[in-house]
């Protein structure tokens, strides 16, 4: 399906430009993406309006929804899906960052990083471009700081700032141990005494950095003043509020409200699953999904039940032990015996409509992600930085792939 918008980094008047544009697409189709086929059960309410694409949905394979997770877009399904597909993929086309050449860093330097881990730290160093040089490094929600240390490596100073005690101990361990002048500190960045360590002459990064870990990144950042700084978010949905909390005027202007479960939409993408944990994790859900029709009887009240995660040792269980130890996890009564093998099968059914219905929300998840993305460069754009948003690495080395660069005019 040809693409009629060039991708391009966003920056100036693009960045509102295209917010407007998805906060349209997303507000207008909002009854399409918001229902969640794992927790609707028969039907979904857009179901009615769309027949033949709900039937269409429900007749596909397991195999066929993994096959098409990671490009929905491609999908030849009846409408009104490839009009969607076609506007989805348009509003998410977003340009690559312009990158400087490799590093030539000592061999031991990535020695303790997991090799996508790494390939991603070297892809966000390189995508940083600045007017001004940075002078002293401040990497938030660091870890063992191997993204600060490979940016001081090529000049500047570095302080690393990161909640978990262990990791700031093996931190500044690694980083005396490679010949880096790092300053390792224990910080809730949540805290209300974390504005202390942010200084103006401080170049902020923070790469994956979770939820209201990064947008309190961008608040402090732009009270305090630093001229520059680096943002790649992950998980939205970690917040601690019921209702997202938007950061610029133009996104709170908006009329869409979205809840938590909205906002892991932009997370349901999965690129790096080996076989085995896509088996356990199919599993799993079927096993919930046959669950969720046992306790619909149990309870006698047709709704889904939200469950916890289960340790990966409950699939071992045979699958009447599962549902049983389940139903006394959740405090209902006994199960009585069952067809315990057809009640499994439906589950596995269940899955397979599932997965295929999701492909329809599927087309929503990177429009939703470059709204939320968007909310945050205006924001930094309305406190006076000049903002560029595009993506640093490759989609298969992480889908949480975009990043805000910002700096003071």
């Amino acid at each position: 399906m040809p693409s009629t918008t060039a991708a391009q980094i966003l920056q100036d008047a693009a960045l509102l430009q295209r917010f407007q544009a998805l906060d349209s697409f997303l507000t207008e189709h909002q009854a399409l993406w918001r229902p969640r086929p794992f927790v609707h059960y028969p039907t979904l309410p857009w179901e009615a309006e769309h027949p033949q694409l709900a039937a269409w949905l429900r007749a596909q394979s397991l195999e066929h929804a993994e096959a098409a997770h990671n490009q929905p877009h491609l999908l030849q399904a009846p409408a009104p899906f490839p009009q969607l597909a076609a506007q989805a993929h348009d509003l998410s086309q977003i340009g690559e960052l312009p990158q400087s050449p490799a590093q030539k860093l000592p061999v031991h330097f990535s020695a303790d990083v997991p090799g996508r881990k790494w390939q991603q730290i070297d892809a966000f160093a390189r995508s940083l471009s600045f007017t001004h040089t940075p002078q002293h490094w401040l990497d938030w929600c660091a870890g063992k700081g191997h993204l600060g240390r490979m940016l001081a490596h090529g000049g500047g100073r570095l302080t690393c700032l990161e909640y978990n005690p262990q990791l700031v101990s093996s931190g500044q361990q690694l980083s005396h141990k490679l010949g880096i002048t790092a300053q390792h500190i224990q910080q809730d960045v949540l805290a209300d005494d974390a504005a202390v360590q942010l200084q103006v002459r401080h170049t902020p990064v923070a790469l994956h950095a979770c939820g209201e870990l990064h947008t309190r990144l961008l608040q402090l950042a732009s009270q305090v003043g630093c001229q520059q700084l680096a943002v790649a978010p992950c998980c939205y949905n970690r917040i601690s509020t019921q209702l997202y909390q938007p950061l610029s005027a133009s996104a709170q202007a908006s009329i869409l409200q979205l809840s938590i479960d909205d906002l892991g939409l932009p997370l349901s993408e999965t690129v790096t699953a080996g076989a085995r944990v896509r088996r356990q994790r199919d599993q799993s859900m079927a096993r919930r999904l046959a669950f969720d029709l046992l306790q619909r009887q149990l309870r006698g009240i047709d709704e889904y039940l939200p469950t916890p995660s289960l340790p990966a040792a409950w699939l071992d269980k045979p699958f009447a032990d599962y549902c049983t130890d389940l139903a006394a996890l959740k405090q209902l009564r006994t199960p009585a015996p069952q067809d315990w093998p057809q009640l499994e099968q439906q589950g596995w059914q269940r899955l397979a409509e599932v997965r295929n219905l999701e492909l329809l929300r599927n087309l929503f998840r990177r429009p939703l992600e470059l709204w939320l993305l968007l909310d945050r460069a205006l924001f930094l754009q309305e406190q006076g930085y000049n903002v560029r948003l595009g993506t640093f690495c490759s989609h298969q080395q992480s889908p949480r792939n975009l990043l805000l660069l910002a700096e003071h005019s």
